[in-house]
């Protein structure tokens, strides 16, 4: 746990010094680590529009906030707000540019990263909102899509996807995928469905919410089909998965009951296809 912990807060430093202008190849030793070897990552600079300056603040914001994710055990319910991001989730909910959208995604294999980026795209281009702010409130199969690859590997995820995913291939973008924010009409840029990866969506301001509630039934699908190698309990292996979220994903104690806090907040609900 030590070296993951150490791991982890390398991971995050180093996205904060993507976020910070160095640029995405510095930010790589965290995302890398977790990707196949024909993976790669986005070019130098952020992807934010340069008068998206709201976007780009809190993007920023949210990479310098604290993640919880050094538990040993945690509970089914979640009371209190240090068992969850709450600091980044606060500032998340305390957004008030826009506009926002809170989109519900479910389906690992289904066009959730596409929809966001297409929503993108209009808002930022066509309706000239560059401050747009896309949330996705992930849980379901595609919260899988939220766990570094060594998690992947340990528990045989690939195994639970139907033969769809043999890796977490979400994670990974195109070798030539170095395109900057000025040539947004590039077919096979990072604008284009060329782009539909978290790595490249985390660039460009969208917020990954991880579920509690799916990370604690998850666990207990992995112990009842005996995917449980160190034969951890339910409250282990549940810290266990929360520890080995991606970077800058923000842990919510649920996303269904936290839906209506963002709406409260002004957020626009879609339920992804």
């Amino acid at each position: 746990m030590a070296d993951y912990e150490q791991k982890n807060r390398s991971q995050n430093a180093n996205r904060r010094n993507l976020l910070r202008g160095i640029g995405f190849s510095v930010g790589a030793v965290g995302l890398a680590a977790a990707l196949p070897a024909h993976a790669s990552t986005v070019g130098p600079g952020g992807l934010e529009t340069a008068s998206g300056t709201a976007l780009e603040a809190l993007t920023k914001k949210l990479a310098s906030l604290p993640r919880q994710r050094a538990f040993k055990a945690v509970p089914m319910v979640l009371t209190s707000p240090s068992q969850w991001d709450s600091e980044a989730l606060n500032e998340l909910l305390a957004y008030r540019n826009g506009p926002k959208q809170v989109w519900d995604n479910t389906d690992l294999a289904g066009p959730w990263l596409n929809l966001m980026r297409n929503a993108m795209d209009a808002q930022i281009w066509s309706w000239k909102h560059p401050d747009f702010l896309v949330v996705s409130a992930t849980h379901g199969s595609a919260h899988l899509a939220l766990y570094d690859q060594s998690i992947w590997d340990k528990y045989k995820f690939a195994s639970l996807t139907d033969g769809k995913f043999s890796y977490n291939a979400l994670l990974g973008t195109p070798d030539n995928m170095k395109d900057s924010q000025a040539d947004f009409e590039n077919p096979t840029g990072p604008f284009s469905p060329s782009g539909d990866s978290i790595a490249i969506l985390q660039q460009r301001g969208v917020v990954f919410m991880a579920c509690h509630n799916a990370i604690w039934e998850f666990s207990a699908k992995l112990i009842k089909k005996s995917i449980n190698p160190d034969n951890l309990s339910h409250e282990a292996l549940a810290a266990e998965l929360t520890n080995h979220l991606i970077p800058d994903a923000i842990l919510s104690p649920g996303v269904v009951g936290t839906i209506p806090q963002l709406q409260v907040a002004g957020f626009h609900y879609i339920a992804a296809a």
